[in-house]
């Protein structure tokens, strides 16, 4: 085996002073998941062993609990101190189940929220999971409603608005506890929402900070001497100098994503999305800082360094996956890494405490849109994607209708997150294979209303294996990929590493599956009710290992099932690429939990 990881929980739980202690304490207890992520690094992977290559053949179905409500679920439970926490899309219902009494109800959180919430949510109701800290669990609504809750009683401790659900603003993302605050962004770059992330004290829920994604320095949480880009300086209202006028108040930049923390460098880290609109011609410039990597400080929110992936963005390439962090040998030297599978098809190896970039490769060979990422330090494009003039979509300032750019807006990998094995060395990441047919067309600004300004068609990768997705094992410190498993549609769920030498994913069909993680065969698959797009999880009760995968078809790439739509072009050019799902699959909302028999 490969020896060049280390692992990401064991290196973050060497400062517990800096981080939040109780996160810390769970979080390293192999027995419980309790953040989304895994850990702190988003490394998804857990020590446990009990299922091994050799016996997760012989993997049952253990137990199952259903939501009771439709639509994509996509996120994970969370297992503490024996009591598991489930969470399903809108209404945001939150369960309590007691794993010593069969998964007894313990207590349910059921909000009541305006059901107009859901007619200003993208690509779907769904929502990425509760968080847990200081014995709270930390539930961000639809309609941007953060709310803490008693892990024990589910009381309500207090409660806040992060956003304007009339002016597009809303919420599918978990949130990050970070020492004595809680760290929450927002959704609605397709209502022309400028993207923030917000800190509130964990204690009381009182605002503490507020850093937004453009506009001036000071409301952007930006040094301009200290904070950094590549090495250099960001200089004065970098953001302001990169939109035609005023549009950068409506310019998108959503932090919808996943969030993660190192407490040794004590830095947050993020990533922000599209520009607003999708029409590229109506926004000239690069349209800093949506697209970006950001690092900050948690306490203050100040930026120590950004790096902007995908300038002037012409395909709503999203930025706000997961930044996974492990300490890797690179040329010959340990590094602290972030490592970042972007939506726009590159993966990018980046030095984490000061930003310099390192990799930056592509991990789908289809990706065409640009053919490169500049590496030459010395020159005036260094770290700027090489467009291929080709996929433009608004070339001359003239909107282009723009047929077969690959990767589609979805991405090579969407929000689902990759996974670490420290005993391999090695990413597992899930992605899309899917390219796209791009018409931009002129659209005017009004709160609340969509702000799209493009139409959308999706279709499998052309010369390919005729599938939508693969599921892929990467060397993040040379960019390689190491093996690809092909899928028929695109792999929406995230990964789980064990140190059993087991990768688990699942995929749109329904499928659960294990595959080795040194050579990607598949060991293990069982069709649950639903197509997944939830996150697998594991967790340890009374001496036995359990794996549990929540189903329930939808997000962007399951839309038109989840709500029901036919029209082609409808969820964002989606619905007609992933039309043939409806032939494997239906609406379901159930947590299936597996073990090996007794």
């Amino acid at each position: 085996m490969l020896k060049t990881g280390l692992c990401a929980t064991l290196m973050l739980s060497a400062a517990p002073v800096l981080a939040n202690d109780s996160v810390i304490q769970a979080t390293g207890d192999a027995k419980q998941w309790a953040i989304q992520t895994g850990d702190y690094a988003n490394t998804r992977y857990s020590e446990l062993s009990q299922i091994t290559r050799e016996n997760v053949g012989n993997l049952q179905v253990a137990w199952t609990f259903s939501t009771g409500v439709l639509r994509g679920h996509e996120g994970s439970p969370l297992v503490i101190d024996g009591i598991m926490y489930v969470h399903t899309p809108f209404p945001n219902n939150v369960y309590a189940l007691d794993l010593n009494q069969d998964g007894k109800i313990i207590w349910r959180y059921e909000p009541k929220q305006n059901p107009d919430v859901i007619g200003v949510m993208c690509c779907d109701t769904v929502n990425r999971g509760v968080a847990y800290a200081d014995g709270m669990i930390f539930l961000h609504q639809a309609d941007t409603t953060v709310v803490a809750l008693d892990a024990k009683t589910g009381e309500v401790k207090w409660s806040v608005q992060n956003g304007d659900p009339a002016a597009g603003q809303t919420n599918t993302a978990t949130v990050l506890p970070v020492k004595d605050k809680v760290l929450v962004g927002i959704s609605g770059g397709e209502f022309g929402v400028r993207g923030h992330v917000t800190a509130y004290d964990m204690k009381t829920g009182a605002q503490v900070w507020r850093a937004f994604s453009t506009g001036p320095d000071a409301e952007m949480l930006v040094d301009p001497e200290k904070t950094m880009v590549l090495g250099k300086p960001v200089g004065k209202d970098s953001s302001l100098q990169s939109w035609e006028g005023d549009q950068w108040q409506i310019g998108g930049g959503t932090t919808w994503g996943w969030y993660s923390y190192d407490p040794e460098l004590d830095l947050v880290y993020y990533g922000t999305g599209n520009p607003s609109t999708w029409n590229p011609s109506q926004r000239p410039g690069d349209n800093k800082w949506s697209m970006t990597i950001m690092a900050r400080d948690p306490d203050t929110g100040m930026a120590k360094w950004m790096y902007q992936k995908t300038p002037h963005d012409e395909w709503d390439y999203d930025g706000v996956n997961e930044n996974i962090l492990v300490d890797q040998e690179i040329d010959g030297q340990m590094r602290k890494l972030l490592v970042n599978f972007d939506r726009n098809g590159f993966a990018y190896t980046m030095d984490r405490e000061s930003g310099e970039l390192l990799v930056a490769k592509k991990y789908d060979p289809a990706v065409n849109w640009a053919s490169e990422v500049n590496m030459d330090k010395d020159s005036d494009q260094y770290g700027r994607p090489q467009v291929v003039a080709q996929y433009s979509t608004a070339q001359n300032g003239e909107d282009t209708n723009t047929t077969g750019v690959c990767p589609a807006a979805l991405g090579s990998k969407d929000q689902q997150p990759g996974s670490f094995s420290p005993r391999t060395g090695l990413f597992y990441v899930p992605t899309n294979h899917v390219c796209m047919d791009y018409e931009p067309y002129r659209v005017s600004y009004s709160a609340g209303q969509p702000y799209v300004g493009a139409t959308l068609s999706m279709y499998p990768a052309p010369n390919s294996h005729g599938g939508m997705g693969n599921f892929i094992a990467w060397d993040a410190t040379k960019g390689e990929i190491k093996w690809s498993l092909p899928e028929q549609f695109s792999v929406w769920s995230g990964a789980l590493a064990t140190a059993g030498d087991v990768v688990f994913y699942g995929t749109l069909e329904g499928y659960l599956k294990a595959v080795d993680a040194e050579s990607g065969k598949e060991l293990f698959r069982f069709k649950t009710p639903s197509g997944v797009i939830g996150n697998v999880m594991t967790y340890e009760h009374n001496g036995k290992q359990y794996v549990g995968v929540l189903s329930g078809v939808g997000g962007w790439a399951g839309i038109g099932l989840a709500a029901g739509l036919t029209n082609p072009n409808e969820g964002l050019g989606a619905v007609g690429g992933y039309a043939a799902l409806s032939d494997y699959t239906r609406l379901g909302g159930q947590l299936t939990v597996f073990a090996l028999p007794n």
